[in-house]
């Protein structure tokens, strides 16, 4: 069916304005729609539409413009393979004639007709990021609706196109294509946000400890933006002879990657405890998990075990390659527990060892496990750093002020990340237990 066609012109781009729209409310995905709202958009080219209708030569054929009066550049096809062939990246628009048969289309059988909106559904299925007008009979304003619902931007008459009519609503389905796309990947990138968060959230571990004496709490913040889970990992679990065993570590780096491998070691590390492993045996293990699954060869953990045992005044403890815990108590000042034999972090010493050393705790105590994040924060506008010794100086002044527990864990934190002025670029998890008579 004939359609009035213009000569091939150039325009340059169209404005962006209901794309800009939906980019500008912010927040975490606003970088994303202004990535989306360049689909699409002419980049100083001009802008073309393709034209998909069975006969167009020899038409007369309005002038298109641009919204700043300059022209439109057209191609036309005559049936849907040459479509495809002329469907580059610089076509922003297409015009379908929705007579244009379909390829393969069947005859009505059975009593069923066949699908009127065939050739609109191939070339949405072709062209799923360009605009689409439909183009329909004068009249039958209910096909033109239907395809607006399958899919194309919008619908026209065909033996009622003008100039003007016909430019506008180029111009406008493009807009809206760019528009609605940049909505729909804006939707997908917060659900997207809302599934890892709750992925996440449910990748924290859950300390089994029913049964214990014991008080637990635990402070976790991951330094990357907006995430709930670094590198960093924690866990305490309680065995069935009455041993609690706790532990906290730190894979190298904080990116999702390092996050995904220190879930595994936290996986790996209870079901190992409570399958009986302690000690240099257990860490053996871990080291084996680490090298099987790490991305990268020069990738390594260190990890800070304890094991309590079921009268809480003595524990095990194992270091590799990690700062030793805090532990304060009654009449007994803030220090930290012996490290002098260290391990190795895991991952750097294939067939290395962990001693496994024995500490006395006392009837009342306050035990702190925590990583490096906690004490390599900045202190003040120069390059020094908290360290140990400050962290140390740091909780035996807020026990003196009678904090504990979860709340002492807060104002640490907080008071780290006061200290280096913002906040912290790693990971920080700290792990407190705690005993009274």
């Amino acid at each position: 069916m004939p359609v009035p066609v213009p000569r091939q012109r150039a325009i340059p781009a169209v404005e962006s304005g209901q794309a800009q729209a939906a980019s500008a409310s912010g927040g975490p995905l606003k970088e994303e729609a202004h990535r989306v709202a360049a689909t699409n958009a002419p980049s100083g080219g001009p802008l073309t539409l393709l034209l998909i209708e069975d006969d167009p030569a020899g038409q007369i054929v309005p002038e298109l413009l641009d919204s700043a009066g300059r022209p439109i550049r057209v191609r036309t096809a005559r049936n849907l393979t040459e479509a495809e062939r002329l469907l580059t990246d610089d076509v922003h628009c297409i015009l379908l004639d929705l007579a244009l048969p379909a390829p393969g289309r069947a005859a009505e059988a059975d009593g069923e007709r066949a699908d009127e909106l065939a050739v609109l559904r191939h070339v949405l299925e072709i062209a799923p990021r360009h605009a689409v007008l439909a183009l329909t009979a004068s009249g039958d304003a209910e096909r033109g609706a239907e395809a607006v619902r399958v899919g194309a931007q919008d619908y026209l008459f065909r033996d009622e196109l003008d100039s003007r009519l016909l430019s506008r609503a180029i111009r406008y389905a493009v807009e809206r294509k760019r528009s609605d796309t940049a909505e729909r990947r804006l939707a997908e990138g917060r659900l997207r946000a809302q599934e890892n968060r709750r992925l996440e959230r449910g990748l924290l571990p859950t300390p089994l400890l029913e049964g214990s004496s014991l008080r637990f709490a635990a402070r976790y913040r991951p330094g990357r933006s907006r995430a709930l889970l670094g590198g960093d990992f924690y866990d305490a679990v309680r065995t069935a002879d009455g041993t609690v065993h706790a532990m906290i570590g730190d894979v190298c780096g904080h990116g999702p990657d390092e996050a995904a491998l220190g879930v595994e070691l936290r996986i790996a590390w209870r079901a190992l405890t409570l399958a009986g492993l302690c000690g240099d045996e257990l860490l053996g293990t871990l080291q084996e998990v680490l090298e099987h699954e790490r991305a990268d060869e020069e990738i390594f953990a260190t990890l800070c075990t304890v094991d309590i045992s079921p009268d809480g005044r003595r524990a095990g403890l194992c270091l590799a390659g990690h700062p030793a815990p805090l532990i304060a108590g009654p009449g007994r000042t803030a220090q930290l527990l012996p490290y002098d034999n260290n391990g190795p972090a895991l991952g750097l010493l294939p067939g290395a060892r962990w001693p496994r050393m024995q500490v006395e705790l006392g009837a009342e105590w306050s035990l702190m496990l925590y990583t490096d994040g906690l004490i390599e924060g900045r202190v003040g506008a120069g390059k020094e750093r908290l360290g140990q010794d400050g962290m140390v100086a740091m909780i035996r002044r807020q026990l003196s002020e009678g904090l504990q527990g979860e709340n002492l864990l807060r104002a640490a934190v907080h008071e780290v990340r006061d200290l280096n002025g913002g906040e912290l670029t790693d990971d920080v998890a700290v792990v407190l237990l705690d005993r009274t008579p």
